[in-house]
């Protein structure tokens, strides 16, 4: 591990948060500004993803890894979480809806979220990398963890059961809760003493979502590369646009029906390919990209194509 890569890339990371901070900072966001950012933080990803070729062994002088297989295995695992994260979408929207977050407080309860979701992950990725160093067995409970979480994937899932009522008990049981929001107040007092705001509910909520997440996401990286370094700055890249890419998709969410079947196949083929790893059967990481590629398309495009039939129908009758 090269301890200056990842000093210098975690700079990166805080000048890359605040200038989300920084476009974000009135609450006010259309969706054509957010669909420029979007665009924006892709296309750095897509930047990043150039300089691998250039200067892998720069970042990363020990590794076994070629140029052209790290930039791969950033691709591939970039857009492997990029897909995951339109699946946390769907729960934050869920989240803002039960709660009425005012619209200009989701911004701020998306920054926690994502800060938070960096902070786990990093975690995560280092005390995963050292299980699977030391403990390579690790790697197939990995692999039937995914199988079973895409297979759970197939089944219809209780609104309830995602937004995971346990943090709100608890902050409830814990605080007084105000019974509306004070503006970006997390605590606040009357002549009783301390209280909390449903803001403060709903960024429990958050955690303990980016918590799941984490679980699933983690390990399914950890089939397309083992290299910490590709495994983190594609959970970071993908993770920076997740804000913007929310209030692009904000009012379409509900429209990609054929969204969950795909992560789900998605998530079975990656704990094969996990389970393959080191045989001679090994799933090349083009493949991976390739099916990836091709499962998210087909996916958008028949989601599409259902929501333009349904509105033909519609219109007839």
């Amino acid at each position: 591990m090269h301890i200056s890569t990842y000093a210098c890339f975690a700079l990166l990371t805080l000048f890359m948060l605040a200038l989300d901070v920084w476009q974000t900072r009135n609450g006010n966001i259309t969706i054509k500004k957010a669909a420029i950012w979007s665009c924006f933080w892709v296309l750095l990803a897509l930047l990043f993803f150039v300089s691998l070729y250039e200067y892998w062994q720069f970042f990363e002088p020990n590794s076994s890894y070629s140029a052209h297989d790290a930039a791969t295995a950033f691709l591939t695992g970039y857009l492997l979480e990029k897909s995951l994260s339109v699946d946390n979408l769907f729960v934050f929207a869920l989240i803002f809806g039960r709660f009425a977050v005012p619209h200009e407080l989701r911004p701020r309860v998306l920054l926690w979220g994502v800060i938070g979701a960096l902070i786990l992950r990093a975690i995560m990725i280092a005390v995963g990398a050292e299980l699977l160093e030391t403990f390579h067995w690790i790697l197939y409970l990995f692999a039937f963890f995914l199988i079973w979480t895409g297979y759970q994937l197939t089944k219809p899932e209780d609104e309830e059961e995602q937004l995971n009522s346990f943090p709100e008990r608890m902050v409830r049981k814990l605080f007084r809760v105000t019974e509306s929001y004070q503006g970006t107040k997390l605590f606040t007092s009357d002549n009783v003493g301390l209280m909390v705001t449903p803001l403060l509910v709903v960024v429990a909520v958050i955690a303990m979502t980016d918590v799941m997440f984490a679980l699933d996401s983690i390990p399914a990286i950890f089939a397309v590369t083992q290299e910490p370094f590709l495994v983190l700055t594609a959970n970071v890249f993908a993770l920076l646009g997740l804000r913007s890419l929310y209030f692009v998709l904000e009012g379409m969410i509900d429209k990609f029906v054929y969204l969950r079947p795909a992560l789900a196949f998605i998530m079975i083929f990656i704990g094969v390919k996990m389970l393959l790893i080191g045989t001679s059967w090994a799933i090349p990481t083009m493949v991976s990209l390739s099916v990836l590629l091709t499962t998210m398309t087909v996916a958008v495009i028949a989601s599409i194509l259902k929501e333009k039939k349904a509105l033909k129908k519609s219109s007839i009758k």
